[in-house]
């Protein structure tokens, strides 16, 4: 049996309640009862005064209780939805043992509470905005929940007061792009994408212009969303405030890649195409990067004949858009082979993380991905600190000490390592990049972004540069030193629980395992 209460302070003798006085608009068609009315009284906190007195009248029906009970429930489902630093859920029917959690619903009120917190947070940095609306950015990833979950962002974001902008299908990197690059530089953004989770899961990641959002901020904007949700009558919209701009800001991303390549390579004798002469095969497994291949590589003048999966499609019908992947790598490595490209390419759906083939068909990633990077960054900035996540090889550390740079290792999670290197970088310890084993790669040049296009741009940048000096060696020359472990192997258990005790019962099976080990 739920209850519904209402607190109010007076300075006057109480009115008792009569039978007329039923309360009709909260327990409608029903004469009243005086069972099911109770008055609490209470004395005023200290400090507060003598005179007068709190009450709270509290009320409760079986007509009630269910709906009440039901809200409890919704509320506990937007805070489960929380997943570290982003939102996730089973966003369609589909998956065995689990329902629809990420409804419209939630994402509207998610989209509202994040809403409001950059309006509170704008207001407190700077009085100069004057009438100014806040701005903020949307993207989405191919899935096929993501346009119906988009209205619902528009609404819950429209709703708060913001002016908001649809960029369409877009990248990760791309939505905290647009909070930075000019004539854009929204005041945030928000990308739905569940990564590289099946098409039924969907998700939310928040940028403001310092970055994405720390976990206890998500965890304070599902808190709001929930309590939004709890005491909203009609759980959706069915009007938008102001009807979202459409805005084509990945053409304005691609043309930023393009010019970071030709400025850094500067090429003697066709500035404009550096990449002719190079052939580079794409594998954006059906993603949201494509655009890569057609915006950025061609327009450079490489050869991308042979590419995989380019056109964006929800169900992901070739593989998981995954770098880290089997199957994934496997079909890149034999398109670079077949036909004797000079890289191969391998994006996660929303390309924020990335992988690599060599010429000689050597996939490079995870610790192979994290020397490659450390390579390149140590050349260009030596010394320099490279921050990873602990599952990172002791054959690693070894790879970058002896390149001259130094090795933090730190918590699993790729926010936990880029925040790292931010933290190190403002105590003055020089730090460049920051990695995690899962193709995650943010660098101090490009605002601790982590950004898979960015590290791919990297890359290509230093394999042209080799090129130039007349190197015949390809980019997998540079890792040749990694000693490689005789057998790696990650484990993922999943916590067979409700979804509300999974966290609970995992930290009770880590424990245990703690115990029979120390034993």
């Amino acid at each position: 049996m739920a209850s519904a209460t209402l607190s109010t302070s007076t300075t006057t003798r109480l009115k008792p309640i009569t039978r007329a006085e039923s309360l009709p608009t909260l327990i409608p068609n029903r004469p009243f009862n005086p069972n099911v009315i109770s008055f609490a009284f209470f004395k005023r906190a200290a400090g507060r005064g003598a005179a007068g007195a709190t009450v709270r009248a509290t009320w409760r029906t079986a007509e009630q209780g269910g709906a009440v009970a039901e809200d409890e429930e919704e509320m506990g489902r937007i805070r489960r939805l929380q997943n570290g630093s982003d939102v996730r859920g089973v966003a369609l029917d589909g998956e065995k043992g689990r329902a629809v959690d990420l409804t419209a619903a939630t994402v509207e009120a998610i989209a509202e509470s994040f809403g409001d917190w950059i309006i509170q947070g704008l207001e407190k940095e700077t009085e100069s905005r004057g009438e100014q609306r806040v701005s903020v950015s949307v993207g989405r990833d191919p899935r096929i929940s993501g346009s119906a979950l988009s209205v619902a962002v528009f609404a819950g974001v429209s709703r708060a007061g913001c002016l908001v902008f649809d960029m369409g299908l877009a990248t990760t990197p791309a939505c905290f792009m647009s909070t930075v690059l000019p004539p854009f530089s929204y005041d945030a953004s928000i990308m739905l994408t569940a990564s590289h989770l099946p098409y039924t899961r969907n998700g939310m990641k928040f940028f403001t212009k310092r970055g994405g959002l720390s976990s206890p901020e998500v965890e304070e904007i599902c808190e709001r969303a929930a309590q939004k949700y709890a005491n909203r009558v009609v759980k959706v919209s069915t009007l938008l405030r102001t009807p979202p701009s459409r805005v084509d800001f990945m053409a304005a991303y691609s043309r930023h890649l393009r010019d970071i390549i030709k400025q850094r390579i500067n090429h003697p004798t066709h500035y404009d195409t550096p990449l002719k002469g190079f052939q580079i095969i794409v594998n954006a497994g059906n993603g949201s990067g494509g655009f890569f291949t057609w915006d950025v590589l061609d327009k450079l003048g490489a050869d991308t004949f042979g590419s995989l999966h380019l056109n964006p499609d929800g169900m992901f019908p070739n593989h998981i858009p995954n770098p880290e992947d089997k199957v994934a790598m496997s079909l890149t490595r034999a398109a670079v082979l077949k036909h004797g490209a000079d890289l191969g390419v391998v994006f996660d759906t929303d390309v924020d993380r990335s992988g690599v083939v060599d010429r000689e068909g050597n996939p490079i990633n995870g610790d192979k991905l994290i020397a490659l990077m450390s390579a390149i960054i140590l050349r260009e900035h030596p010394g320099s600190c490279i921050v990873t996540d602990a599952r990172t090889s002791v054959a690693l550390t070894k790879f970058i000490t002896d390149r001259g740079g130094q090795h933090c290792l730190y918590r699993v999670g790729y926010r936990n390592v880029i925040d790292k290197g931010i933290q190190l970088n403002e105590d003055g310890v020089e730090t460049h990049l920051m990695m995690e084993t899962s193709g995650h790669g943010a660098f101090k040049e490009n605002y601790f972004l982590d950004d898979g296009a960015y590290m791919v741009v990297k890359i290509i940048i230093e394999m042209v540069r080799m090129k130039l000096e007349g190197s015949d060696e390809g980019i997998g020359n540079l890792v040749k030193d990694l000693e490689e472990p005789l057998e790696s192997v990650e484990l993922r258990l999943n916590v067979i629980s409700e979804p509300r005790f999974a966290k609970a019962k995992a930290v009770e099976i880590i424990e245990t395992f703690r115990n029979f080990v120390q034993i």
